[in-house]
């Protein structure tokens, strides 16, 4: 039952990876360094058992980010590294009294590397490739280190001590100014053995898949993007023993891309995550992004 406090970093791991373009072939050599800011606010759903009522969760992300794309034999590749500062805070009501927690620091960074496995050649006009080619298949795999603020006497942490792999694999089919997106991804999580109270925290691996409609305008550097996604699995068990909290996850987003100068942009995006299930989060996201190309 404890483990319905430990959701949001989860439920949020899950929404920052509602990402569209993540398939978009990069010419090689190509770096790209960016920063963000997303504001996240929302309710939590506990276990009745807890004595628990009207949580709320609210924060504020900073995100700094490096890609660098390259080549591996003909096959374009990229490298994708995320190191999220957090600032959350809760508040509720705990047996009838008001109640609030918050963390401040570094969260559990995550780093991805992708290959292109058809549809772009690994040459310096992949860019210009990919508007011909009618499909990309893809394949990442991703992983999340354990390097954020945590503390084993508290519930609410920013990050999760363990690492978790996301092996993701996704498909890119462009038809003129319209590209649709499709992407599917496991969470596999490893063991946190050093949870609340000396206890030994495991996870099921959580199936997602996500798409996306996107179209490019006639401007340079101006598109929007359609969202959508859903996650399920995930069930914990602390000490052996299963909780069941299968998560259920919907999650739907939208976002706009404006460019500032000829290696600049800003994008702009809302997220928002609703769950079909009794002890989770629906959050509600707003962000922005800023991104330099050299």
């Amino acid at each position: 039952m404890i483990l319905c406090v430990f959701l949001t970093p989860l439920c949020q791991a899950l929404a920052q990876d509602l990402e569209p373009r993540r398939w978009t072939p990069l010419p090689p050599g190509l770096n790209v360094i960016g920063v963000g800011y997303v504001r996240t606010e929302g309710d939590v759903f506990f276990d009745p058992v807890l004595q628990i009522e009207d949580a709320e969760v609210s924060g504020h992300t900073v995100i700094l980010s490096y890609v660098r794309s390259f080549s591996i034999g003909k096959k374009l590749a990229r490298f994708d590294m995320l190191l999220p500062l957090q600032n959350m805070r809760w508040i509720g009501l705990l047996d009838g009294t008001p109640a609030t927690a918050s963390r401040v620091g570094l969260a559990d960074p995550w780093v991805r590397l992708s290959v292109i496995l058809a549809g772009a050649p690994a040459s310096g006009n992949a860019q210009h490739q990919s508007t011909k080619s009618n499909t990309i298949i893809g394949a990442a795999i991703a992983a999340q280190i354990p390097l954020g603020e945590y503390f084993d006497d508290k519930l609410l942490n920013l990050g999760q001590n363990r690492v978790v792999i996301r092996p993701q694999i996704g498909v890119l089919h462009t038809r003129g100014k319209w590209s649709y997106e499709l992407t599917g991804s496991v969470f596999i999580y490893g063991t946190n053995d050093d949870f609340f109270g000396g206890s030994k925290l495991e996870k099921d691996p959580l199936y997602a898949v996500q798409g996306h409609i996107i179209r490019v305008f006639d401007m340079p550097g101006y598109w929007a993007a359609l969202s959508a996604g859903y996650g399920r699995g995930g069930e914990a068990s602390v000490d052996g023993i299963a909780s069941d909290n299968s998560k259920r996850l919907f999650l739907s987003a939208l976002a706009i891309g404006v460019p500032v100068r000829k290696n600049q942009g800003i994008k702009f995006a809302y997220i928002r995550q609703r769950t079909n299930t009794s002890n989770d989060t629906d959050l509600d996201s707003l962000a922005i992004a800023w991104s330099v190309l050299f």
